[in-house]
C-alpha cells in the first residue's frame, strides 16, 4: 500500500507484549482474549444479542477487545475498543475489515488466518473509508481456534496512547532519528563519487535497517521533478546489498552497473512518478520478502533515484514510524548523491575544457619535432590546471611552455586558459624568457581572483645551437641524449607567477643534434609523503630511448615512472631538433 497514513505489520517474538505493557495489563489482555474465544464458541455475538456472562465480562473489561469472523467481518467490539479507537459500533459491526478504518491491517489479518500466528501493529491513521483511528495504538491480532480450525481473529489494543505516553513515544522517535542520521552522516557521502555514495548507502542499510537493498539512480539528463514522469524511465543500478540468505535472490536481479526499468504501475514506478514512499507486502519483490519499502531519492526538488528496502518474515515489517525515519535518511543520501553528480558534471566540463585547450601545441618551426601528452588523474574529481604550449618566433626559434595552475576544477581550467592566452600576447613581443615571465607575473598579479601558477619557458634556437631556460617555481626539465644518463638541467628558479614578486633569471644550455628536452608537470614524479629530491632522482635514473619517435619515448617514460592511479594530472612536452 502507498504510505501516507496507515498501519504497519510486524511479527513479535513469541510472548513479547512490548515494552509498554505491564504485567497487570498483560493478564487482562490474555483474559479478555480468552473470554472472547468462549463467547464465540457459545455462538455468534452481535450488537443485537441478549446479554450473557461472557459478553458482560467483555463489556466491563478495561481492555479494548474486538472479534472478526473467518471472513474478516467485524462481529463484536466492546465499549473499551470503540472508546480507544474512536470508532462507533456502526463503523465496524457487519463490515469487512477492508471496508473499515482497519483496511491497512487486512494483509496482516489474512496471514493470521493462514498460519495461526499472532501479529502486532502500531496504527498510524486510516487508509480506507471509516472513522480515523488514533496513531500510536499497539494492536495485537490473535487467531481464534474453534473445533481444531481458525474461526476468526481476536483484536486487542495493548495500550492506551495517553498524553504522557504519546510524549514519551515522540521523544523516543526523535532520539532514534537523530542517532540514525548521525551514524549515516559519518558513513554515507564520504566521497564525491555517485556509485561510491550509493554503495555506502546500501552497506549502511544492511542489515541494521533491512535485509535487502537496491539503489537506482536516474541519468542526469532524465531527472524528474516531484510530479514527474520518472516511473517509466531507465535507471542505473548503482548498488545492491542483502543478507547472506537472500544473496541468491539478489543475484537474479540487475547488478550494479546495469540498467533497470520499473514497469508502469509497479511500486517503484509509483514512487518515482509521485515522489512518495510506497509500502507493500513484498509480493512483487525478490523471493522471501514479506515487506517492501520504496523511497524516492529526492534532492533540491528533483527525484534523482529510488531506494528499495526489503524484509522477510524473520524480522518485523516496516512501520509508519520507520517509513518516516527512513524517508529522512533517503533525503540525506539523495543530497549526497546529487552533490556527487553535480561535482562530477562540473569536473567533466573542466576536463573537456582542458582537453580542448591541450589538443595540440602551436606549430613549431620545421627545425624542431614536438610530441605532447596529457593524462588526467585517476579520478575526475581532481582535474587540475596543467597546460603546455609552443609559440613560433622569428629566425627559426620556438618558445616551449609548461605550466601548472594551482588548485583543481573548473576554476583552475579557466585560469589555465587565461594564462595561455596572456602568454601568447606577451611572447609576441619577442622578449627573452625571463622577461616574458616578468611580464606575465605583472599582468596576472593585477587580477586578485587569479590563481598562482608555476611555469617553465624554454627558447629553442637550433640555428644557434642553444636552449635558453627560465623557471617560475617549476620542476627542472630533463635532457635525454644518446649514450648518456637522463640529465636534470640546473636553472635559476623564481617564485610562481601571480605573486607579484618577480626576480626571474635565465640560463642557457648547448643544443646538440639528437638531444631531446622533456618538460613535465609534477604529477609525473611526485608521490604522496615522498621528498621531491627522491622523486626527481627516480626520473634521472631512467634510461629512455634517445632515438626513434618522440611518441615512443613518451610511452616508455609513462610506462616506467607514471603511477597506475595518478593523484594529479600529468602533462608532457618533448622537443628534439631535426637534423639539417
Amino acid at each position: 500500500m502507498q504510505f501516507r497514513h496507515g498501519h504497519r505489520t510486524e511479527d513479535p517474538a513469541p510472548g513479547d507484549q512490548g515494552p509498554s505493557v505491564t504485567p497487570e495489563r498483560r493478564s487482562a489482555t490474555a483474559a479478555a482474549a480468552t473470554t472472547a474465544g468462549h463467547a464465540a464458541r457459545s455462538g455468534p455475538v452481535t450488537g443485537s444479542d441478549g446479554p450473557d456472562l461472557h459478553r458482560d465480562v467483555l463489556a466491563a473489561a478495561p481492555v479494548a477487545v474486538a472479534l472478526l469472523d473467518a471472513d474478516l467481518r467485524w462481529e463484536y467490539a466492546n465499549p473499551a475498543f470503540t472508546a480507544v479507537t474512536g470508532l462507533h459500533p456502526a463503523d465496524l459491526l457487519g463490515h469487512p475489515a477492508h471496508a473499515t478504518a482497519f483496511a491497512g491491517a487486512t494483509a496482516a489479518l489474512r496471514r493470521v488466518l493462514a498460519d495461526g500466528r499472532d501479529r502486532e501493529q502500531v496504527t498510524g491513521g486510516t487508509d480506507a473509508p471509516g472513522a480515523p483511528v488514533p496513531p500510536g495504538l499497539r494492536v495485537r491480532y490473535r487467531p481464534l481456534e474453534r473445533a481444531g480450525r481458525t474461526a476468526g481473529v481476536v483484536v486487542v489494543v495493548l495500550d492506551d496512547p495517553g498524553p504522557a505516553r504519546e510524549q514519551l513515544h515522540e521523544l523516543e522517535r526523535a532520539r532514534a532519528r537523530l542517532a540514525l542520521l548521525d551514524a549515516a552522516a559519518e558513513r554515507i557521502g564520504t566521497t564525491l563519487d555517485v556509485d561510491t555514495t550509493c554503495a555506502e548507502l546500501a552497506a549502511f542499510a544492511v542489515p541494521r535497517l533491512a535485509e535487502f537493498v537496491t539503489v537506482d539512480v536516474l541519468p542526469p539528463e532524465a531527472t524528474a521533478d516531484r510530479t514527474g514522469r520518472g516511473g517509466t524511465q531507465r535507471l542505473h543500478r548503482a548498488a545492491a546489498e542483502s543478507v547472506l540468505r537472500l544473496q541468491a535472490a539478489l543475484d537474479e536481479l540487475p547488478r550494479p552497473g546495469e540498467s533497470v526499468r520499473h514497469r508502469e504501475g509497479s511500486p517503484g514506478a509509483r514512487s518515482l512518478a509521485g515522489g512518495v514512499a510506497v509500502l507493500t507486502d513484498g509480493a512483487d519483490a525478490a523471493a522471501g520478502l514479506t515487506s517492501l519499502l520504496l523511497l524516492p531519492l529526492t534532492a533540491r526538488g528533483h527525484v534523482v533515484g529510488l531506494l528499495t528496502l526489503g524484509r522477510t518474515d524473520a524480522v518485523p515489517a516496516f512501520t509508519p514510524d520507520e517509513t518516516e525515519l527512513l524517508g529522512d535518511l533517503a533525503g540525506r543520501a539523495a543530497t549526497s548523491i546529487d552533490n556527487a553528480r553535480r561535482y562530477t558534471r562540473s569536473q567533466g566540463i573542466a576536463l573537456e575544457l582542458q582537453r580542448a585547450l591541450l589538443s595540440e601545441p602551436g606549430n613549431p618551426h620545421q627545425n624542431l619535432d614536438l610530441a605532447s601528452r596529457y593524462l588526467p588523474s585517476g579520478t575526475t574529481s581532481v582535474v587540475g590546471g596543467d597546460w603546455y604550449e609552443s609559440v613560433r618566433l622569428p629566425f627559426g626559434r620556438t618558445l616551449l611552455v609548461m605550466g601548472d595552475v594551482m588548485g583543481h576544477g573548473v576554476e583552475a581550467a579557466v585560469d589555465m586558459s587565461h594564462y595561455r592566452s596572456t602568454l601568447r600576447d606577451v611572447a609576441g613581443m619577442d622578449l627573452p624568457p625571463h622577461r616574458i615571465l616578468r611580464q606575465l607575473d605583472t599582468v596576472i598579479s593585477a587580477n586578485d581572483s587569479a590563481r598562482p601558477a608555476t611555469c617553465l619557458l624554454v627558447l629553442a634556437d637550433p640555428s644557434r645551437g642553444r636552449w635558453t631556460l627560465s623557471s617560475a617555481g617549476h620542476l627542472p626539465p630533463a635532457l635525454i641524449a644518446p649514450g648518456r644518463a637522463t640529465e636534470l638541467l640546473r636553472i635559476p628558479t623564481g617564485p610562481p607567477l601571480g605573486t607579484g614578486l618577480g626576480g626571474y633569471e635565465q640560463a642557457t644550455h648547448p643544443l646538440s643534434p639528437g638531444q631531446t628536452l622533456l618538460l613535465y608537470t609534477d604529477g609525473l614524479v611526485e608521490r604522496r609523503g615522498e621528498d621531491i629530491d627522491v622523486s626527481l632522482a627516480r626520473l634521472a635514473d631512467l634510461r629512455l630511448p634517445a632515438a626513434g619517435e618522440l611518441d615512443d619515448l613518451l610511452d616508455a617514460l609513462l610506462h616506467s615512472i607514471a603511477p597506475a592511479a595518478a593523484e594529479d594530472d600529468i602533462a608532457l612536452l618533448a622537443a628534439r631538433p631535426r637534423p639539417r
